[in-house]
């Protein structure tokens, strides 16, 4: 699967992605709040993650950019398989934080879940100390659960508490939650 996006292209990640995606996942600020990255990050992680074989309900993708004319691979989106269903997870690199990236990608991804993939719910989590990725999940329609689990983070060498979100893909009236000020 592919999407475009206003700005973004979401695709699948090729074997000759990899120097480009060791570079953009390659920052311990990013792979800190990422469950299954290890840090360091070297391009032979790349190697394996890019390798990994997808299934149809497992759809990951490269976020890529047009930024001065050419195509920049700035992060990535996608849905795992999880215990009890399916899980929303994304990353962007340091330099594409604050552009709303992480939005515009996961509004495709869930469209794709709610319609091509025919999924009825998504679940998805962020680190405590990353409330930016709370403040994501909240503008694509998830909310929070009430409860906060201790979370692995190869990247972090250990576990650390995680905010728990999920989606009911089939409430028409999932809209994103309004912001505090």
């Amino acid at each position: 699967m592919f999407a475009r996006t206003k700005r973004l292209t979401l695709r699948p990640g090729w074997p000759e992605d990899a120097p480009a995606l060791a570079r953009a996942i390659g920052h311990e600020s990013v792979v800190a709040k990422l469950a299954r990255a290890p840090w360091p990050y070297a391009l032979g992680d790349a190697e394996a993650f890019l390798a990994q074989p997808r299934g149809p309900h497992d759809p990951h993708f490269m976020i890529e950019t047009m930024e001065a004319g050419a195509p920049r691979l700035v992060g990535g989106i996608g849905i795992r398989a999880a215990d009890a269903g399916h899980e929303l997870g994304y990353w962007l690199a340091p330099d594409a934080w604050g552009r709303g990236y992480a939005t515009e990608a996961g509004e495709a991804v869930v469209a794709m879940a709610r319609h091509a993939l025919g999924l009825r719910r998504l679940d998805a989590f962020h680190f405590v100390d990353n409330p930016a990725s709370g403040r994501v999940l909240a503008k694509l329609g998830f909310r929070p659960t009430g409860r906060v689990e201790a979370r692995t983070s190869r990247g972090r060498g250990g576990e650390a508490p995680a905010v728990m979100f999920e989606l009911n893909l089939d409430d028409d009236r999932c809209a994103p939650m309004p912001l505090a000020a």
